[in-house]
């Protein structure tokens, strides 16, 4: 089914150095910051969330997204959230749906016609997938001001090369840095 105001959008939060979680899969770096004076202040959170229709992300970054909740709440709200796995899982979550076929089915046949903003949140082999497969419309990358050194890189093995057209930059005030690109067709 066709949507022309579809938009399929990666957003990832990453070190300087391209990682985004430690080796130990721990993401407690997302707090470094480093005052910018020329940066800006973010957006209303609230008002942004709003436009996101729907959340995809693969098995491994719900159980984290999971475990995260019990400290900081669901990060999702109550937006419809597709779960890709390939081994049972539950949710007493009435927004979570699982998800065991194709890329391309799910995108053209599950998430196109109900929705037109899609945010896939994670992990690095879903996102992988997406770009291989020339599913992804546009790629969101916060950049925080630190070097990891080691860990799980964001784009691992892509293994094609795949051009992008910038649309936009933005500095904060915190020294995070977010990368607005859309695919090139």
């Amino acid at each position: 089914m066709s949507n022309p105001g579809f938009n399929l959008t990666i957003h990832m939060v990453s070190s300087l150095d391209g990682m985004i979680a430690k080796p130990d899969n721990s993401i407690s770096w997302f707090e470094a910051s480093s005052p910018y004076e020329k940066g800006v202040t973010g957006e209303d959170p609230e008002q942004f969330l709003k436009t996101i229709d729907c959340y995809v992300m693969g098995s491994r970054t719900y159980e984290h997204a999971l475990e995260l909740s019990k400290s900081y709440g669901w990060a999702y709200g109550d937006k419809p959230t597709v779960v890709l796995t390939s081994r049972p899982l539950t949710s007493e979550m009435k927004q979570i749906e699982f998800y065991s076929g194709g890329l391309t089915q799910l995108v053209t046949d599950k998430l196109k016609p109900r929705y037109n903003s899609v945010w896939v949140v994670g992990g690095a082999a879903l996102v992988r997938a997406l770009l291989q497969e020339g599913l992804v419309d546009e790629v969101r990358l916060s950049i925080l001001p630190i070097i990891l050194g080691d860990g799980l890189p964001f784009f691992d093995h892509v293994a094609r090369e795949l051009p992008l057209n910038l649309k936009g930059t933005t500095a904060y005030k915190n020294g995070m840095l977010e990368l607005h690109y859309e695919m090139a067709k």
